[in-house]
């Protein structure tokens, strides 16, 4: 059975990652970025922040959605989230390039469904033919 839904929710921890990669803002933020590319999707804008002494946080705004990342380099640890919607983005092939790129040699990951689209028609007031995603082509 197929489960329709608008989006795809990766919740990844990345362990034993190399802590120099994780401490380095400019490169975490090209690593998001390309992961975004690898995934296919669209991005329109990306954030990041290093933390003094250590640590980045950013995200990648993409038409689909986004990619975020939190870096714990003193625990060699990494906690990402790929959430894409529409059927032309593969979060997972994000995921199998940033487990590569962060050196992780173990990772744990749930893919959660989100807006499922029986459950949107059951709860909005208006009328709906069919749902679909569409992302704006910048």
């Amino acid at each position: 059975m197929k489960l329709d839904t608008l989006g795809r929710h990766i919740l990844v921890e990345y362990y034993n990652c190399d802590e120099e990669i994780l401490k380095n803002v400019e490169l975490i933020q090209e690593l998001m970025n390309e992961a975004a590319r690898v995934a296919g999707a669209t991005i329109v804008n990306s954030v990041f922040h290093h933390f003094n002494p250590w640590g980045v946080s950013g995200a990648v705004i993409i038409s689909e959605s986004h990619l975020t990342i939190h870096t714990w380099p003193e625990y060699g640890y990494a906690a990402v989230d790929l959430f894409t919607c529409g059927d032309t983005v593969n979060p997972w092939k994000g995921f199998d390039y940033l487990e590569k790129m962060l050196k992780s040699d173990r990772s744990e990951s749930i893919e959660i469904p989100r807006g499922m689209t029986e459950k949107i028609k059951k709860y909005y007031p208006k009328p709906l033919e069919k749902i679909v995603f569409k992302p704006e082509n910048n």
